[in-house]
């Protein structure tokens, strides 16, 4: 998956999170931003990483954000992975 590709993902799926609202008070609480903050940073990779992060840490949010994105779920999977770069890779 390309850079880009992967921005465009994690801002859909912030779209996605404002909507749920359990998924999207758990990330405000998480991260410490209030939305405006997170609007405000929305195409910044941190924002973008910290957004793909979040959701991967339930698998049941996975499934849901993908349905409604129409993607697969590894592709979530994938562009965090896209978006970390080589400092998510963890070689152990």
């Amino acid at each position: 998956m390309q850079q880009d590709l992967a921005q465009i993902l994690a801002i859909r799926t912030l779209g996605w999170m404002a909507g749920e609202e359990a998924v999207w008070r758990a990330f405000l609480e998480a991260s410490g931003a209030d939305a405006a903050q997170v609007r405000a940073e929305a195409a910044q990779p941190a924002m973008q990483r910290a957004v793909l992060a979040h959701l991967l840490r339930e698998d049941d949010w996975v499934r849901a954000c993908a349905a409604a994105l129409a993607v697969r779920p590894e592709e979530l999977a994938q562009a965090a992975a896209v978006l970390d770069g080589a400092a998510g890779r963890n070689w152990t």
